[in-house]
């Protein structure tokens, strides 16, 4: 089983900066992906960057030049560098993770809010 545990989220306005942070635990081995994701009330679950293995780093083209992910490997932990908040970007976050050779997210945090207020 793999833990991971979001935090750093919280209320900033527009245009501020917040940096989310996610740390992974358990049986982390075979861990080929890690990523952002994000949801808000009525609508789906959507991408927001990602760390896969062997191959570096994406984010997704509506926060690119806003949004960075990093990771600190020693810490293992994951970062989102979110900065120019928009108020659209208030959503739950959450950091998920993918094992090796399967297709789709096992493991999920509990999700950190960020509210973006004008």
């Amino acid at each position: 089983q793999v833990q991971l545990m979001e935090s750093g989220g919280g209320s900033v306005q527009a245009g501020g900066t917040l940096k989310l942070s996610c740390a992974a635990s358990g049986s982390i081995v075979n861990i080929c992906e890690l990523a952002w994701y994000r949801q808000t009330p009525g609508k789906e679950r959507e991408l927001v960057g990602q760390i896969v293995s062997g191959e570096g780093t994406t984010v997704a083209e509506f926060v690119k030049g806003r949004f960075t992910i990093s990771e600190d490997i020693t810490k293992k932990t994951t970062y989102l560098q979110m900065n120019s908040l928009k108020i659209e970007d208030t959503a739950v976050y959450y950091c998920a993770a993918r094992r090796c050779g399967v297709p789709s997210m096992g493991y999920w945090g509990q999700g950190t809010q960020v509210t973006v207020s004008s």
